[in-house]
């Protein structure tokens, strides 16, 4: 049989994990954003820090950061990194919660899944803490903005 094109199959079309054993660590980083709409009433509460679950913006941060760590657990052919650093920004906005995560590695392979996790489970967790005043929360594009290090070195998404 040949070999597949496609990086994460192998000739006969099964899913395999990438081998990385032969590459040799270098610095990564990669920056993820995401948006979690809210109602006004539910704006206010966060800004005054009176939603009854209590502090929304630490939870939210803790459990992104959290979801970095996880992501080989969570994404099945994801490979266990090092994750060396991660930061999760949160900035309460007229419409919601803007979030934006940074996670930083020197290990074989990138870190733009642990930044888009870390985003969408900072995300969930702010939906967790205000699902009860607000049914109307809702998660919105969360993405990839930027990747450093590596083989194919950096990248922006253009607009960001």
């Amino acid at each position: 049989m040949s070999e597949s094109p496609f990086t994460h199959l192998d000739a006969a079309g099964h899913a395999r994990m990438v081998d990385v054993t032969e590459k040799q660590p270098t610095v990564r980083a990669a920056t993820a954003r995401g948006f979690v709409r809210c109602a006004p009433e539910t704006v206010a509460l966060l800004r005054d820090g009176a939603v009854p679950k209590g502090d929304v913006l630490a939870v939210a941060r803790i459990a992104g950061i959290q979801g970095a760590k996880q992501t080989a657990q969570l994404l099945p052919l994801a490979h266990i990194i090092g994750v060396h650093g991660a930061t999760v920004d949160l900035d309460i906005v007229d419409a919601g919660v803007e979030i934006e995560a940074t996670v930083r590695t020197a290990d074989r392979t990138g870190v733009e899944m642990e930044a888009v996790t870390a985003v969408t489970i900072a995300a969930l967790a702010i939906l967790d803490m205000v699902k009860g005043i607000d049914r109307s929360a809702l998660i919105e594009n969360a993405r990839i903005v930027s990747k450093t290090g590596g083989r194919s070195g950096s990248w922006t998404r253009p607009g960001e």
